[in-house]
């Protein structure tokens, strides 16, 4: 599942390609205008509160009134059993003020709309059970006709007989969309908490692994602590894969679309066990253990608690997996499961050096790029490959759609909204790739010592770079690669810090870490053991040597001479040494020159270890 994680940033309105537009003005052919509107339903009874519908229609036509108090409430004929291609087509009495309703198909768009004009219809809803495309046509065509036609679905056709019955009016309008929906408050607090609290979480897990390997509590979850370490050769892999996958499912779709979703789910719930296994784990109830067994898994005879928890993650994922379609509540496990997934990858998934953090995002940054702004270049239809797979193929058979992405319905109170419940969309790469930096920075601020200054100016920049991605999709109004935005922020932050603090050449090879951090210097200071009196039956030169044999110990790892003689001398300072007074009066016996002598090496030792 990893080569969908790089999914952009974007707002979802199906049947409007803003790619397919650009690519029409670039090579200078007639440009469609896709606009999406609302057409409001009332029984002409009154006896029902009134509904809107989608609508998808070209302004070059007619202009819709942005105001539904401005539009003209008229009557809805229902011709849905006629194309109106022909004279033949048009009711005895024509359409006087009038919006019949037709069936797409056997004749264009303008000889639709000529017919009904001619015939004195103040609009036209063309009823398609197809994709919704924009009505086109050409800049005569357009002069001449002077109402307003639009698009509209099958379903709702039917919705509106079964809801208001063969008597009903109704108004075309196109309310003004705004620059910015409030969605995106949800998807940047959920984005810069999953990166915060995974960069966090990862980097203080990763370091206190490295000084508490001893702590095994549990054998059968010793394999939550592994990790795997990403190497260049990984890298190059994985964006092989990236490209690779993509591709597949451009053209693919609907055969692995459902690979995709299985792999999700199982990977989502063993995302979420390891979220919520440390809470569990807190819980008094639940320790004792399942019978001796040979079953797989089970004969490691997990925890109680542990084996409910597996339960309760698999049967979340299986509900969505189940109702993934529900579009009305089904996007908030989806939600829930892909911050858990993104935690656990986080987690799981280290980047030892910064030269592998900017190696990483940068091909990413050029993968993102490539897929979102160059294949409209490539493609016969003008369509961006990361897009076109992010927010499903609009002639997909299936109508699935990649679960590899954060998603949050709008909430604003247009009824364009309504269309087809657009949502706005943050893939899972453009988490997990800052995501890895923010973690390297938090293990590189402890091991350092720097209060998290990395940690916290590279999350502060995360948080920047996707505000600025909802500016350029407010003013260009179109799906955007998240990484143009989040690599330059998150990479750039991380050198400035690293260069200010004069770090830059431990922060770049990753020399920070537990095993290559230069060890503080070790000074044990010389133990003063007092002179033993000589004892006048053995010769002076066994003396001499039984002296030899008790040298003061004194170690030290130093830099350099001046450094070392300050360490010494601020080492024998605070280091109290023990004094043995020895009375001159009295010839010490035997047993007290061997006792003296222990206790000067005991002394020495002491200060060894």
């Amino acid at each position: 599942m990893l080569w969908v994680w790089n999914i952009s940033l974007l707002n979802h309105l199906p049947g409007c390609d803003p790619f397919q537009t650009s690519w029409a003005s670039l090579h200078q052919v007639n440009r469609v205008y896709c606009e999406y509107g609302m057409v409001h339903v009332l029984s002409e009874k009154g006896s029902s509160k009134g509904k809107d519908y989608c609508i998808l229609f070209n302004s070059q036509w007619a202009h819709l009134p942005h105001d539904l108090g401005k539009a003209s409430l008229l009557q809805l004929q229902d011709q849905t059993a006629s194309v109106l291609c022909s004279p033949s087509d048009v009711p005895h009495g024509g359409f006087n003020n009038q919006i019949p309703m037709v069936m797409r198909g056997n004749c264009t768009f303008y000889e639709k709309v000529r017919l009904a004009q001619i015939n004195g219809a103040r609009g036209l809803l063309i009823v398609s059970r197809e994709r919704l495309v924009p009505p086109g046509g050409n800049r005569s065509q357009y002069e001449e006709i002077d109402i307003p036609v639009a698009l509209l679905s099958y379903t709702d056709m039917l919705d509106i007989g079964k809801s208001f019955g063969s008597s009903v009016k109704g108004a075309m309008y196109a309310p003004n969309e705004p620059v910015l929906d409030y969605n995106m408050v949800i998807i940047f607090v959920m984005a810069v908490g999953t990166v915060a609290i995974g960069g966090y979480w990862a980097g203080s897990r990763d370091v206190k692994k490295r000084y508490m390997k001893h702590k095994r509590d549990d054998g059968a979850e010793k394999h939550d602590d592994e990790t795997v370490d990403v190497t260049p050769i990984m890298i190059c892999v994985f964006v092989v894969m990236c490209c690779s996958m993509l591709v597949l499912l451009y053209f693919f779709y609907d055969h692995l679309v459902y690979v995709i979703i299985g792999i999700f789910c199982l990977a989502a719930s063993i995302g979420l066990y390891s979220c919520l296994s440390p809470f569990v784990r807190r819980f008094p109830l639940g320790k004792c253990r399942i019978p001796d067994n040979n079953l797989p898994y089970f004969h490691k005879r997990p925890q109680v608690r542990m084996l409910l928890l597996a339960v309760f993650c698999i049967s979340v994922s299986v509900v969505w997996g189940i109702f993934r379609n529900e579009d009305q509540w089904a996007w908030v496990l989806q939600d829930a499961l892909g911050i858990a997934f993104c935690l656990y990858m986080l987690k799981t998934i280290r980047l030892p050096t910064f030269k592998g953090c900017t190696l990483l995002l940068l091909v990413l940054f050029v993968y993102d790029v490539f897929f979102v702004f160059i294949t409209p270049f490539l493609t016969k239809t003008g369509e961006s490959i990361m897009v076109e797979v992010a927010a499903g193929p609009s002639d997909s058979a299936t109508h699935e759609k990649l679960p590899m992405v954060l998603k949050v319905p709008r909430l604003n109170s247009s009824p364009l909204a309504l269309c087809d419940r657009p949502f706005s969309l943050l893939g899972f790469g453009d988490i997990l790739v800052p995501g890895l930096l923010v973690a390297y920075c938090h293990r590189f601020d402890i091991q350092v010592q720097s209060s998290r200054v990395y940690f916290v100016a590279c999350t502060i920049a995360y948080g920047i770079g996707l505000l600025v991605t909802f500016v350029a999709l407010a003013l260009m109004q179109m799906g955007q690669p998240a990484l143009l935005y989040l690599v330059p922020c998150t990479l750039l932050t991380s050198l400035v810090v690293a260069l200010w603090r004069r770090e830059l050449a431990m922060f770049w090879t990753g020399s920070g870490f537990a095993k290559d951090l230069p060890q503080p210097p070790v000074v044990i200071a010389p133990v003063n053991c007092p002179q033993l009196p000589k004892d006048s039956s053995v010769p002076a030169s066994q003396q001499d040597t039984e002296q030899m044999t008790n040298p003061t110990l004194h170690v030290e790892e130093l830099h350099g001479s001046a450094s070392a003689e300050e360490e010494l001398a601020d080492t024998s300072t605070k280091t109290e040494q023990p004094e043995i007074s020895v009375a001159h009066s009295e010839e010490p016996t035997a047993q007290n020159k061997d006792d003296l002598e222990n206790k000067c090496l005991n002394a020495e030792q002491n200060q060894l270890e």
